[in-house]
């Protein structure tokens, strides 16, 4: 038998026509993802493989819009697999016996199991396994750094590239949108949770609990669920059909859901508490981070929250909203983690003729994802790297004219390993621009924690918990970013999971947790900590 396994001519496989929007291959459209069409399972191989065979397979190539037409349009980048490009994908998968990618899961998802499942033809096994360790697959598959996770510590990378995990989940997932699979739901226990904030840990938290028979009703303060998943990631990245498909299967499952609730407004902590047998507080970090820079008050700056807000949850990338949103032909957006490129490529395609990105360090530290970089150089933005901001300025009726910045080179490493910015004498220039958009950060918003003395809070703002993420109140939770401090919506979702299972114990009276009660955690997916010190440059919009 050869090394060099052969398959069915399958586009996009080795020795196949190449796979629609891969080089060589037909482009691909913009538009809605038609992952997955009309086609039938069909195995890649007309035999089982070695694991020798399976290294000599390449990684599949994920199908996405051209770089010039995506450029103009919201339609989302990437398109999915189709069902040929993911059984194929999965065997790639070698099964290993000690799974190393689950520890790199926060929220543990049985990946060998749901990627067997795809390359026997099992769909609907394959989504009710990803479903039972998942609450929101369809998001994961499409924003969650598996290059830093999962795909990180893959076997597979040690010789090559790892098996594309992201791409078959989404596969899965948006399969299992199309192909509801009913939930296993335990009988009802007659507890009752409060969550409060509707975004991804609030959401993972209230799909484990509603799964364990709880009843779980979700406080949101805007008109619509889903937190930073609407207003923070752009329709391009991560359609907000597909946030809505999310929660319309938790609510399916049982899950309430109470819009324009604000915490330590509409409701206090302490009215929640008394009305629940438990509380989940989830509301994240979302108060923006400015530059402190002269002329940061102009006419023309906006908060990358502001801004991504506008655009995504009022809906200002469709132009027949009614949601005002400056357009500026030159647009300038200081900062360099997946905020700053999510508005940067949105302001491109609102019609930016120059759209540019200014981040005070080098390319190989910049915080956003590597595709999410490469897509934004496909799509001509431009980076003018190792610049500083020192202040905006603006013409007689206050509306920003340009940015001045300093030169930056970089010295020795700072807290948090980077290698220190440091300003080179005599190097200042000015980039002229219309808008300017601040995506340096966000931290902890105090409207709830200020409602209430008996929750304890650190310096900086954020809650404080155990280890199993209770707060000072006995009986209320909380996980997320708004203990943890702005990370991606992949930890808070970890810290969501943790903290349904340790309610339940609280619920049933055995706080606290067993060790074998609790997800498992794994090096990527330890439980959140109070944030001690700001983050720069946050990788989730305001994150991811």
């Amino acid at each position: 038998m050869t090394d060099k396994p052969n398959p069915a001519p399958v586009q996009g496989a080795p020795g196949g026509p190449p796979a629609t929007g891969a080089p060589g291959g037909p482009p691909a459209t913009g538009g809605p993802d038609a992952s997955h069409g009309d086609s039938e399972f069909q195995p890649a191989f007309d035999h089982p493989l070695t694991p020798r065979e399976r290294m000599a397979i390449e990684r599949t190539h994920m199908p996405e819009q051209d770089a010039l037409a995506r450029a103009a349009n919201f339609h989302e980048v990437n398109l999915g697999y189709s069902v040929q490009l993911a059984v194929l994908e999965a065997e790639r998968c070698l099964q290993c016996k000690n799974p190393v990618c689950i520890d790199g899961c926060p929220v543990r998802v049985n990946i060998p199991r749901f990627i067997e499942l795809i390359r026997t033809g099992d769909m609907v096994g394959a989504a009710a396994s990803l479903l039972g360790d998942n609450a929101l697959p369809c998001v994961t598959g499409r924003v969650c750094p598996q290059e830093i996770q999962c795909e990180g510590v893959c076997v597979r990378a040690k010789k090559g590239s790892p098996v594309a995990i992201g791409a078959l989940e989404r596969y899965v997932a948006d399969w299992a949108m199309e192909h509801p699979v009913a939930p296993l739901l335990a009988p009802p226990t007659g507890k009752s949770v409060a969550v409060v904030g509707s975004g991804p840990s609030g959401l993972t938290a209230a799909g484990e609990l509603v799964k364990l028979g709880h009843d779980v009703t979700v406080f949101e303060a805007f008109h619509a669920a889903g937190g930073v998943l609407i207003y923070g990631i752009p329709e391009f990245r991560l359609p907000k059909d597909i946030v809505q498909g999310e929660v319309d299967r938790l609510v399916a499952a049982g899950v309430k859901i109470e819009a324009n609730a604000i915490i330590g407004r509409t409701y206090t902590l302490r009215e929640l508490r008394e009305r629940f047998d438990a509380v989940f507080i989830a509301v994240g970090a979302g108060l923006p981070v400015f530059m402190n820079v002269p002329g940061e008050n102009l006419k023309g700056v906006y908060s990358a929250n502001e801004y991504l807000t506008r655009v995504n949850l009022m809906g200002a990338w469709n132009p027949e909203s009614d949601t005002p949103i400056l357009k500026g032909h030159r647009v300038v957006v200081v900062g360099g983690g997946n905020v700053a490129m999510d508005a940067v490529r949105t302001a491109k395609r609102l019609g930016a003729e120059e759209a540019t990105i200014v981040y005070r360090r080098g390319k190989e530290e910049l915080p956003a994802r590597a595709e999410e970089v490469h897509h934004a150089e496909q799509e001509g933005i431009r980076f003018d790297l190792q610049v500083a901001p020192t202040e905006v300025l603006g013409d007689e009726n206050r509306w920003v004219t340009g940015i001045r910045c300093l030169r930056m080179e970089l010295g020795e490493p700072d807290a948090s390993g980077r290698r220190r910015p440091v300003p080179i004498e005599g190097s200042e220039f000015v980039i002229d621009c219309e808008m300017v958009v601040v995506a340096i950060g966000t931290r902890s918003n105090p409207l709830l924690t200020a409602s209430e003395p008996d929750l304890e809070i650190n310096p900086r703002g954020y809650i404080v918990t155990d280890e199993h993420g209770m707060a000072s109140i006995p009986g209320v939770f909380a996980g997320g970013d708004i203990v943890r401090g702005a990370a991606t919506v992949i930890l808070a979702m970890g810290d969501g999971k943790r903290s349904a299972h340790a309610i339940d114990a609280w619920l049933r009276g055995e706080y606290p947790p067993k060790p074998e009660e609790l997800p498992g955690t794994g090096e990527h997916g330890a439980p959140a900590k109070a944030a001690a010190e700001p983050t720069a440059e946050p990788a989730k919009v305001a994150t991811e």
